[in-house]
């Protein structure tokens, strides 16, 4: 399933991907540095209820955000890390597993280790104010 979309509807993607991830509590982020996965991510948090300063995770590799009624939202950046050694190590593994949501970038680091469920979320760029948002599950 696709969507293009413009920086300016990033609301309307983050409610388009939550509508159509079913459900599904894992979300795996692909696409090259700077097409949006953490501006997009950060409005699906808000959406969730989350509240509060929103940054990329990549060198506190996860973040944790609590929403309004009490339930915990994971980010997870996977960049800095080499293999699935240190993805176990670094705890995210168990943040997949949780059943909170769970949104992870650069997912290709350790894409053995994710619950079969998770959604696959291709960005890809258009132009300079356009994205591409592609969903597998």
């Amino acid at each position: 399933m696709d969507l293009i979309y413009t920086l300016d509807d990033i609301k309307a993607a983050a409610d388009w991907l939550l509508k159509n991830s079913k459900g599904a509590t894992c979300l795996a982020f692909f696409g090259e540095m700077g097409t949006g996965k953490t501006t997009l991510i950060n409005e699906i948090c808000r959406k969730l209820g989350a509240d509060g300063n929103f940054s990329s995770p990549t060198f506190s590799i996860i973040n944790e955000y609590a929403t309004i009624d009490k339930n915990t939202i994971y980010h997870i950046d996977l960049y800095r890390l080499k293999d699935e050694k240190e993805v176990i190590a670094s705890g995210a593994e168990d943040c997949m597993y949780s059943g909170n949501y769970c949104f992870v970038e650069w997912p290709e680091r350790a894409s053995a280790l994710f619950p079969a469920e998770s959604v696959k979320c291709q960005l890809t760029v258009i132009d300079t104010y356009t994205r591409k948002l592609t969903i597998n599950m």
